[in-house]
């Protein structure tokens, strides 16, 4: 089976599962509900309008984790991978052919959540959101697109590792959640190269890390490929 008939194949097997709809509808909620929680507190001197904005992403990225983790994880449950790669015997094309399918749902719907968002935070904060000018907004809302993706791939590669959808959650959420901003916290420019801190740059209007807005994006990027690169070469080297 070519590359073409496989992408079909793998994007009717996410179009049909009704959790990964739900995670990708849990996406959007997520952001925009924390991103209007976030607009109500504007108080502090390093208050950031652009990063009160899109503050939802933080929460938003979980799902998108869910959605890349279950994606690859269903495939090790009830010999379905046996299935897939009866179909396409060339394991490295059957793998692409699932990146690609988590990706690109996942691009759409992080570009309309960062609009969502911007919309939602800018009507949250009032007048306090004629900080950010129009392509900091712009830089945003693609941001968020290309962020949500990475997230989303990064879970990917890393569920083809554990071949488990719990193991990867596991791992990721507590890391996201608590270890990152523990870190974060403690360890002065280190944490600025962490997946999640890197990317999230984008996020900011100004940022006095080490890392600019699209090199953070680079960083959270090259910990996909590497996440990806070892999730492929599990996939080609494990037997089904």
């Amino acid at each position: 089976m070519t590359f073409a008939p496989a992408l079909h194949a793998e994007w009717i097997k996410i179009r049909t599962l009704r959790s990964l709809g739900g995670g990708l509808c849990g996406v959007l909620l997520a952001t925009a509900l924390f991103s209007a929680v976030a607009g109500l507190d504007t108080e502090g001197e390093d208050f950031d309008p652009l990063f009160s904005a899109f503050f939802g992403v933080s929460f938003g990225q979980i799902a998108a984790i869910t959605f890349g983790a279950q994606a690859v994880s269903a495939e090790f449950h009830g010999g379905a991978l046996r299935v897939s790669l009866a179909a396409v015997p060339d394991r490295l094309r059957w793998f692409a052919a699932k990146v690609v399918a988590i990706a690109v749902p996942v691009l759409v719907v992080g570009l309309v959540t960062g609009a969502v968002s911007l919309a939602v935070g800018k009507a949250t904060l009032g007048t306090k959101a004629s900080g950010p000018s129009w392509s900091e907004a712009v830089r945003g809302v693609i941001g968020c697109g290309i962020y949500l993706t990475l997230m989303a791939l990064f879970a990917a590669g890393l569920a083809a590792v554990l071949r488990s959808g719990v193991a990867t959650l596991s791992t990721l959420i507590p890391f996201l959640l608590i270890v990152s901003f523990a870190v974060g916290s403690a360890s002065g420019g280190v944490a600025d190269f962490l997946p999640d801190k890197a990317g999230q740059v984008v996020f900011h209007e100004t940022w006095d890390g080490a890392l600019g807005p699209w090199t953070g994006l680079a960083v959270t990027a090259a910990w996909t490929a590497t996440a990806l690169a070892a999730g492929a070469w599990c996939i080609r080297r494990r037997d089904a």
